[in-house]
């Protein structure tokens, strides 16, 4: 609004400089896009992001397949981990020595992460592995990649917003700097007559 306020002060100002006048515009300028372009960038970057992850969520759920692993005996060093994989970020895993089978028929054996607070030989839990039984994290859900596409789309929208007000800082510093030096200029034009009588000043 100072933009839309700045032009119209300097519209018919007798004091008002073309430099004014240029810098109520740019800012009039960078007002728009910012309000205009930015968001308009942040939902194609949103679109683009959650069309990938969506599609990366599709592709996890194919290849990563649940199975149960049986615990053998609890690993050395099996002290209570906590899981970054967990939904909650903080679910406490114990890790023990398990067999499992693999989609593929074959027989795995390896220290997994199980999810049995406190296992014995025997227990029962599920783990994520690929076709082949390798251990795979768990897929991405739908929901996390959208809430990771709006932050995209957020992000993209402010770096915009950010990169047209440091554009709009640039042009205005420039100018400034302009204006400066012509004043330096006319002062030293004038310095030389300065208050001295009949130079006309």
């Amino acid at each position: 609004m100072r933009a839309i306020g700045g032009i119209w002060r300097w519209r018919h100002n007798p004091l008002r400089r073309t430099t004014d006048l240029v810098e109520a515009w740019v800012a009039l300028a960078a007002l728009l896009l910012v309000l205009l372009v930015a968001p308009v960038v942040g939902s194609l970057v949103g679109a683009l992001a959650q069309g990938a992850l969506q599609e990366s969520v599709r592709e996890q759920r194919q290849s990563r397949h649940v199975v149960v692993a049986t615990v053998a005996r609890k690993a050395d060093g099996s002290a209570l981990e906590v899981d970054p994989e967990a939904v909650t970020g903080r679910e406490p895993r114990s890790r023990v020595v398990a067999d499992w089978t693999a989609p593929d028929g074959t027989a795995q054996h390896g220290t997994v992460l199980s999810s049995v607070r406190t296992p014995h030989r025997g227990d029962h839990f599920e783990i994520w592995t690929d076709a082949h039984g390798r251990l795979v994290a768990r897929p991405l859900d739908s929901a996390t990649a959208t809430t990771h596409a709006v932050l995209a789309g957020f992000g993209a929208a402010l770096l915009t917003a950010g990169t047209v007000e440091g554009g709009r800082r640039l042009v205005v510093w420039r100018m400034v700097r302009r204006r400066y030096a012509r004043w330096d200029q006319a002062w030293d034009r004038a310095g030389p007559d300065w208050g001295r009588t009949g130079t006309g000043s």
